[in-house]
């Protein structure tokens, strides 16, 4: 079973969007695009405030058995 991790090795800043990728199974380029749009639409709000939110709460991969 998949557990909702950041990722510790394919990081740019936290590892939130890799994270988010590996449970969705697709690749993080993607959702490190999508996650930059979504802020720049939310002008800046939602995307940050939920990637600081989500690297706060989320365990790192090798934290989690």
């Amino acid at each position: 079973m998949k557990k909702f991790t950041k990722s510790s090795t394919d990081k740019k800043i936290c590892g939130v969007c890799s994270g988010i990728a590996y449970y969705l199974d697709i690749d993080p380029t993607l959702i490190r695009v999508l996650w930059a749009i979504m802020t720049l639409i939310s002008l800046g709000l939602f995307g940050i405030i939920a990637y600081v939110v989500m690297a706060c709460i989320m365990p790192y991969d090798n934290e989690v058995q």
